[in-house]
């Protein structure tokens, strides 16, 4: 394993995407005896000067009653600009406390349900209706993608929630959603598409798929 530690942060090699080319390209990594690592890639994200700040949200137990929603937000990772409105409400006993973007960088995660691909998104047998389908018939895609289009859609949904490249959205007893856009080619003429998909934020990093798409 090859990370280099003095200059800045890295990515593992199996969470990067074609996304992660143009910073390849950008901050030029050094390669190890003619070949960059299989396993890892020594990919400089971003100065240690300059690291993004990130914040947990804790919920502390004091008195007699707890906000579902607080409750639900505790442990939660955002980027510190990012992040649901603090304190929630009045008498609110959570606290907002940085964590090291190194912890984020390593521990993040995004999972996704096969279902929510086959069938829901793709409703080969026309069982849901929602007509999302269509979109993606029209990119060229059909249900033999679903499996590639799960993995392409959890890689560059962490990506882009390590960079903070995500909008909050709806925030509930069921948790906090946050919608990331994803970019895929248009098969034929390799021409981007873009479309929004939709994840709920769990402790510790975790991003849990919702839809997998949630509009343009």
């Amino acid at each position: 394993m090859y990370i280099k530690k003095a200059y800045g942060y890295v990515l593992p090699y199996d969470k990067l995407s074609p996304v992660s080319k143009s910073l390849r390209a950008q901050y030029d990594p050094p390669e190890i005896g003619g070949n960059y690592n299989k396993q890892w890639v020594a990919l400089l994200v971003i100065q240690k000067s300059a690291a993004p700040g990130w914040v947990k949200w804790t919920h502390h137990s004091e008195g007699k009653t707890h906000c579902d929603v607080c409750l639900k937000l505790d442990g939660c990772w955002f980027l510190e600009s990012k992040s649901p409105v603090w304190p929630h409400h009045p008498f609110c006993h959570c606290t907002l406390d940085p964590i090291d973007y190194a912890e984020v960088l390593m521990h993040a995660k995004t999972y996704s349900e096969y279902s929510k691909f086959d069938p829901y998104l793709f409703d080969p047998d026309n069982v849901y209706k929602h007509g999302k389908n269509r979109a993606f018939a029209s990119w060229g895609y059909t249900v033999a993608d679903a499996r590639w289009l799960q993995a392409e859609i959890e890689k560059q949904a962490l990506e882009k929630y390590l960079a903070g490249d995500y909008t909050l959205g709806k925030l509930n007893k069921d948790g906090q959603r946050i919608s990331i856009r994803i970019e895929i080619p248009r098969k034929g003429n390799g021409k981007m598409v873009s479309f929004l998909s939709g994840w709920m934020v769990y402790s510790n990093g975790l991003l849990r798929l919702t839809t997998p798409y949630g509009g343009k």
